[in-house]
């Protein structure tokens, strides 16, 4: 393929870049972390499993890179079996975990000399490497610098630094953002979309920030309880969703959720209910219009409401869908498995 300036672009695969199958793992303890994860990556693409703590992207991300074995399943990665040529993955893929990789105690030229040297390049290729890694990464002012005395953006950016050092054709990226401020988390979104946008470069994301799923993935598999429930464009996704969210939070606790869910299901245009603690969520086709019957009907079934607000589909909403519950309490659940109680009317369309 040619731009109109006739430089010519590398052609994307038209093989998936990774595709695991019905993958199982159980951990000491009884502790099923994947349940029949399954997903397709395709070249090229920014791909995000998006989930709760817990929710096993993790435990998939080391089963694809080659540190698990899955109690049952396949997964091919960069047109190599995992299981069978774990070796062959590894020089395909670039891996940056949640935890960094580098030497505090090096600087970070030469943590990146060094990861250069493990993949096999020397002399005069490696060292352009290197430069270029520290240029582009906003790093040629500290890589003279022991990495124990960066800032948590700087050590981010030094650790997708090495995991490019060999040009590999998947980069897996686990929660590259936990932990980072508001402006470090911006920047490194902006270098993954240049990343994919510059180079073809096939990225596999995982994160339980919704709007960086929603900001950076072509597509996202949301992933709950060890499997993907739902997978898609996070437009298609939202798309899905007809008419508004109505978030409703009571004055007092719900006594009787059964009712309320009843008498909010029965007004004309609700799709869906959701009753958590005092937080009550509808989905309607007209969230502004609604609001009065819903107000009117909470009241007459003794249910003060506090505040209302209408919104537009989100990520989160999607994730209510089809997971039966909110982002925030399954996260609260992956802590704490009784934190939640939820009644729930309507299914998934």
């Amino acid at each position: 393929m040619q731009s109109q300036q006739g430089s010519t672009l590398p052609a994307r695969s038209t093989a998936p870049a990774v595709q695991a199958e019905e993958l199982t793992k159980t951990y000491p303890g009884d502790v099923t972390a994947l349940s029949g994860m399954s997903l397709t990556v395709e070249a090229g693409t920014v791909f995000g499993l998006l989930g709760p703590n817990g929710a096993g992207k993790s435990t998939t991300v080391k089963i694809l890179t080659t540190l698990a074995r899955p109690d049952s399943g396949s997964a091919m990665v960069a047109g190599h079996d995992a299981l069978r040529h774990p070796d062959r993955v590894r020089r395909a893929i670039g891996v940056v975990s949640q935890k960094s990789g580098a030497d505090p105690m090096a600087t970070g030229r030469e943590n990146l000399q060094l990861q250069g040297r493990l993949y096999g390049l020397r002399g005069a290729s490696l060292e352009r490497r290197v430069d270029e890694l520290l240029e582009r990464f906003d790093l040629v002012d500290a890589g003279e610098r022991q990495v124990k005395g960066y800032s948590g953006g700087m050590q981010r950016r030094l650790d997708v630094a090495l995991g490019l050092v060999h040009r590999p054709e998947v980069l897996f990226l686990d929660e590259p953002t936990t932990g980072l401020d508001p402006e470090a988390r911006t920047a490194m979104w902006e270098e993954i979309a240049r990343l994919a946008g510059d180079e073809g470069l096939t990225i596999l994301l995982t994160t339980h920030y919704l709007e960086e799923a929603d900001r950076l993935a072509e597509r996202i598999a949301i992933v709950d309880r060890g499997r993907v429930v739902v997978e898609g464009t996070p437009d298609a996704l939202k798309g899905e969703l007809r008419g508004d969210a109505v978030h409703l939070e009571l004055r007092g606790r719900v006594t009787d959720a059964e009712l309320l869910t009843g008498a909010l299901a029965a007004l004309p245009g609700v799709h869906e209910v959701l009753i958590d603690g005092r937080r009550i969520s509808v989905r309607t086709e007209d969230g502004a219009a609604a609001v009065p019957a819903l107000l009117t009907s909470l009241e007459r079934a003794g249910a003060a409401v506090a505040a209302a607000t209408v919104a537009r589909p989100s990520l989160d909403d999607v994730y209510l869908r089809y997971a039966g519950r909110r982002f925030s309490e399954a996260e609260a659940a992956a802590a704490d498995p009784s934190s939640t109680d939820l009644v729930t009317t309507g299914g998934a369309r």
